[in-house]
């Protein structure tokens, strides 16, 4: 029905063309009638350009349509009003099919986000190689990794340490290994998973770089809790008597020496025998005191973090180290940058570990020449809170620098070993980590949360 309509519209255009056409040549052929005849002739041209207008319409309302579709230009519509009702369903069809492409389009914009933000929430940093050794950083794990440091190509990944590039550099797709990663002077552990991919025929390699370095730590900590609880009730069960018994002893000999004149022939033996109890006890007592001291390490409390300026913590760990050696006044100093950075943290549990950390500066400085002692507070390159505290003494020799933080392991005579391994596990506990950088003379210890 709407093509006849068409049909019958287009024979009357024609039937008036030829009309016109007539008439302007019957006009021509007659002496006299110029203007009449250009009149006819402009009718003619007005009716042969609607005629054409008219029967090309439908090309240009497709070729409009897929201009749209081309160019993604949703908004167009179209009309094909007067020339039939198929010619409407027809437009009516380009209409709906331009729909439908904006919403799949509009679908697979909202779908494309929708993953972007997935990507860049994930926690595991994500980056890219592609053919050229042009790296992308693919989400905001990845740009907290590596911080402010510019990481555009392969070879830029060296300042994280050469192992660290090495391993990316040759990684074999859906393999997964441990590789070092070093930031700021402090060394991290990570897993490298790698997988690669064709797109638009490029060869594509997906890095995805887990931090487990913290997994680690909780887990050594756990490790060294169980051995300790262990350990130390194993040696309570067994000094306890020990202590008693000698005690017990050494006031039965106490006794017998105080009854026993001094000239008499065991006077010496009771000497000797109240001389190896005192030691007993003695040597009991410090066993004791020492497993007491380990006891801290399965007893630390969950921290109760609030936020606290880091000047004020510095200002009373300063205050408590002044009081224990006085003159710290003269050798420690210490800055923050920004003026105004916090922590979020428990300062019960960190005061004392930075007053060991101190306390370990202070003795390590005492042959220095200039003894100087250094607490900071700053940002490190990925956007953490960190807390040094450095001295210029002779540092921690290189085949150490792995055991400082075992607990029972001590480089001092009277030490327990406690004082790093609870450090570690305070840090561990707040979610940190404590890391020994050396860089040049002297040590630095680095507080990360």
């Amino acid at each position: 029905m709407g093509f006849r309509r068409f049909s019958v519209l287009l024979i009357v255009r024609l039937v008036l063309a030829g009309i016109a056409g007539g008439v302007t040549v019957w006009l021509f052929l007659q002496p006299g009638l110029h203007s009449l005849t250009l009149l006819s002739a402009v009718l003619l041209v007005g009716l042969v350009g609607e005629l054409w207008w008219y029967v090309s319409r439908t090309n240009r309302e497709i070729t409009r349509f897929l201009d749209a579709a081309r160019h993604a230009d949703y908004s167009q519509r179209f009309d094909f009003e007067n020339v039939g009702a198929g010619f409407e369903e027809l437009a009516n069809t380009f209409s709906e099919i331009l729909e439908k492409i904006s919403a799949v389009r509009s679908n697979q914009e909202m779908e494309l986000r929708r993953l972007r933000a997935l990507i860049d929430h994930t926690p595991i940093p994500l980056l890219t190689i592609h053919g050229d050794d042009t790296i992308t950083l693919q989400n905001n794990s990845a740009r907290r990794m590596f911080g402010s440091a510019q990481v555009t190509r392969l070879k830029d990944l060296r300042q994280f340490g050469v192992s660290f590039y090495t391993a990316v550099n040759e990684a074999v797709p859906g393999n997964r290994e441990l590789v070092s990663f070093s930031v700021d002077g402090v060394e991290y552990k990570l897993t490298l998973a790698t997988t690669e991919n064709i797109v638009a025929g490029e060869a594509i390699r997906l890095v995805s770089l887990q931090d487990i370095q913290s997994e680690l730590d909780m887990t050594q900590a756990d490790a060294w809790q169980d051995l300790v609880r262990v350990l130390t009730h194993e040696i309570m069960n067994s000094i306890t008597p020990v202590r008693s018994l000698a005690t017990t002893a050494a006031e039965v000999v106490e006794d017998i020496a105080a009854k026993t004149e001094s000239d008499s022939p065991i006077r010496d033996d009771i000497d000797d025998l109240r001389d190896a109890l005192n030691t007993l006890q003695k040597r009991s007592n410090n066993l004791m005191e020492f497993v007491n001291s380990y006891r801290q390490l399965t007893r630390l409390a969950p921290p109760e973090k609030k936020r606290m300026p880091i000047r004020q913590l510095f200002e009373s760990v300063a205050t408590i180290a002044a009081a224990e050696w006085p003159d710290s006044k003269q050798i420690l100093t210490y800055d923050v940058d920004p003026e105004g950075l916090d922590v979020y943290a428990d300062q019960v549990l960190l005061e004392p570990v930075l007053l060991n950390l101190l306390r370990n500066a202070w003795q390590a400085t005492l042959n220095t020449d200039n003894p100087k002692i250094e607490m900071r507070g700053r940002f490190n390159s990925r956007g953490n809170v960190v807390i040094d505290v450095s001295d210029n003494g002779p540092g921690v020799p290189d085949d150490l620098t792995r055991k400082i933080f075992v607990p029972f392991f001590t480089t001092k005579e009277q030490g327990s070993g406690v004082g790093l391994a609870l450090a570690r596990q305070v840090m561990t506990a707040h979610g940190g980590y404590i890391r020994l950088a050396q860089d040049g003379a002297g040590a630095k210890f680095s507080l990360t949360f």
